[in-house]
């Protein structure tokens, strides 16, 4: 098989808190194969932002490396989520006349830098402009606002910004690792498009990703995303309330995590017992699990109390009738879904990849959503020009192709 990247491949890497994943997927006709996966633990990165570039790149390299061997072939461009407590949304308005008597594309790049002209701290860069609606005269609900007869155009969107230092040192990990950037994606909206049907986001639906180091959330109605925000608790919240409750190491906190976790003690029978490693030469010890459960219950309501303070902040609970879809690793943990519920007052179900054909059986775990959207949301976007590894303003031109990605939209 060949070993460049071909022009129907698209790679998706999702740099996490706890795990590097690289996707490769190929585009057949209308569809998406999944030909290669490569994990590797992330030892570079605190709640989604990078703190050791060596480290971070170490890691990349390897779930790169992986993913080549599975796909066979070589991986010179990808794209890349981002993540993090300094994320932030905010909606915006934008209203323009319309020059002649029919919407063009000029009087939409128009209403577009309207709406987008917000104060914005210089130590921030914006990273999603997205449409949520287009309104000619007094018509709103518009989703194509070109070729219609009216006078005022408006659009109303949301804006996604990021920490310029955390964007540049996701390009600069990459370009470590002689990769281009085709583009930097929120990582959320990349769960999104994995896990939702269309019919979710029209009717009003809450992904809510649990990651290792954040749980992020977005909320989508009529079809458009409507409001995003970062809570800076994860999963390794859990597994370090493991470590110093059982008093035993963080990679053993996180194997007996995986392996006996449960959101709800009330699902663990009374008899049943773990094994606990114990820091240093100790021996080990027997305890019930109904110990860990009492631990990790009260962590996991605090992380849905935040979720359900924040849908209900943004005053959007009652918009929600397809109600909150779980996804990311930390939701596999037996009785999350049950907690969700009882505690946010929705409909949940847990969200896995769908859409995709190939490696099904691999990805069909929420904790390669992310990683799945990335190819998802590359396979919309793969007309756009790759840049280089070692291009010098690859950031410029990140931000260049999401104004381009943003015409696509409209």
């Amino acid at each position: 098989m060949s070993r460049i990247q071909k022009n129907n491949t698209i790679v998706g890497l999702d740099i996490g808190t706890t795990k590097i994943c690289a996707i490769v997927g190929e585009i057949k006709d209308d569809y998406i194969d999944i030909i290669g996966i490569g994990t590797a633990p992330s030892r570079g990165l605190r709640k989604g932002v990078v703190i050791n570039i060596n480290e971070t790149v170490s890691s990349i390299q390897r779930a790169i490396e992986d993913a080549e061997l599975m796909a066979g072939c070589e991986i010179h461009s990808v794209y890349a989520g981002i993540a993090g407590g300094h994320i932030r949304g905010m909606n915006s308005h934008g209203i323009v006349a319309v020059k002649e008597s029919e919407v063009s594309d000029p009087d939409v790049e128009r209403v577009i830098d309207a709406a987008k002209a917000v104060a914005i701290p210089v130590d921030r860069e914006v990273i999603h402009i997205l449409p949520q609606e287009f309104v000619i005269d007094d018509q709103d609900g518009i989703q194509e606002p070109l070729g219609m007869s009216g006078v005022r155009l408006e659009v109303k969107v949301h804006i996604v910004t990021g920490a310029v230092a955390a964007a540049q040192n996701i390009v600069k990990c990459a370009q470590r690792c002689a990769l281009g950037v085709s583009d930097i994606v929120l990582e959320q909206l990349a769960s999104a498009m994995a896990v939702l049907s269309e019919d979710e986001k029209e009717l009003g639906v809450a992904v809510v990703d649990i990651g290792g180091g954040t749980t992020d959330i977005a909320i989508f109605f009529n079809g458009a995303i409507q409001h995003t925000s970062v809570i800076a608790i994860g999963g390794q919240h859990l597994t370090n309330d493991i470590a110093v409750g059982l008093r035993t190491p963080q990679e053993e906190a996180e194997a007996i995590k995986q392996q006996y976790g449960c959101a709800s003690a009330r699902q663990i029978g009374k008899e049943e017992t773990i094994e606990v490693p114990s820091i240093g030469t100790r021996p080990s010890r027997i305890l019930r699990r109904q110990i860990l459960g009492d631990i990790l219950e009260p962590r996991v309501e605090e992380i849905f109390e935040l979720v359900r303070r924040e849908i209900e902040r943004v005053k959007l609970t009652e918009l929600l009738a397809s109600g909150v879809v779980l996804t990311g690793g930390t939701t596999l943990l037996p009785g999350m879904v049950e907690m969700a519920e009882e505690i946010i007052g929705l409909p949940v179900r847990r969200g896995i990849p769908q859409g995709v054909g190939g490696l099904v059986d691999i990805i069909s775990s929420p904790k390669y959503a992310t990683g799945v959207g990335l190819v998802q949301y590359g396979a919309q976007h793969m007309d756009h020009r790759h840049f280089g590894p070692r291009d010098e303003k690859v950031f410029d031109k990140v931000k260049s192709r999401m104004k381009a990605w943003l015409s696509d939209m409209i």
